[in-house]
């Protein structure tokens, strides 16, 4: 049996930047790798626009953070979050911070956490700036953590098909390049070691965001690959390697 996340997280998130609907989905996504120790929402909550978060917070726990919009067209909200995430990273009580916002605002926050030996997950919409996706170690796009959305809603990405995949060079570059980095003399690369090289390659990078829940089922949908279930000990692992070409 896998053993569980230990990691003690701050998640700190931007109201102007996220949808209430992510909540769910979000605090679902965030246990994957620990557990949440401090939540946080950042906001002017005495106006009406964000009245869609308010029952969110008291199902979830989150608590709200009053900042007042001082000036107009300044966004006080992100000083307030990073003056925050400052204080709790001084503290050296977290081993990670989760930074929920698509503003790239908080890129320098994201590279100074790091900076501290902290590990930073990211959390925003596909429209996020690169500078602030490739700031943090991992980052997931908040569509994928939502069903079909209602009306005015971001959508789950749709199922990618082989023919789509297949023309996206990008993607199989990321893939081969973990294959060959991963792979043993015969080589077969272990799905895992996979996993841990793209991420530090391409920190936005999910299977996800093709409309496949696993990395396994997203090289099953491409079709180039070969993959090989292992028993090891007490459990199956899966292997990968490139189609060998025909002599």
């Amino acid at each position: 049996m896998a053993s569980e996340p230990t990691q003690k997280l701050a998640v700190l998130i931007d109201a102007d930047n996220a949808r209430p609907a992510i909540v769910e989905g979000l605090l679902a996504e965030i246990a994957k790798y620990g557990t949440a120790h401090v939540k946080r929402i950042y906001g002017d909550w005495t106006g009406s626009q964000l009245g869609g978060w308010k029952a969110a917070l008291l199902r979830h726990s989150i608590q709200p953070i009053q900042q007042f919009a001082y000036t107009q067209g300044k966004n006080a909200t992100d000083s307030a979050m990073i003056i925050d995430a400052m204080d709790l990273l001084f503290t050296e009580r977290f081993d990670g911070f989760c930074i929920v916002s698509s503003d790239s605002d908080f890129t320098r926050l994201a590279s100074r956490i790091r900076e501290s030996g902290r590990i930073v997950y990211g959390f925003g919409e596909a429209k996020t700036p690169e500078p602030f996706r490739t700031a943090c170690d991992k980052f997931i796009y908040t569509e994928v953590l939502v069903g079909d959305g209602g009306e005015g809603e971001a959508r789950a990405p749709r199922k990618r098909t082989a023919k789509e995949l297949r023309s996206d060079t990008q993607l199989l570059n990321l893939l081969r390049n973990a294959i060959e980095g991963a792979s043993d003399d015969t080589g077969w690369a272990h799905l895992g070691a996979m996993g841990s090289i793209i991420s530090k390659q391409s920190p936005e990078f999910d299977a996800r965001n093709y409309g496949y829940s696993k990395l396994s089922g997203l090289i099953h949908g491409i079709g180039l690959f070969e993959t090989e279930e292992r028993q090891i000990g007490n459990g199956k692992h899966i292997y990968v390697r490139q189609v060998p070409r025909k002599k």
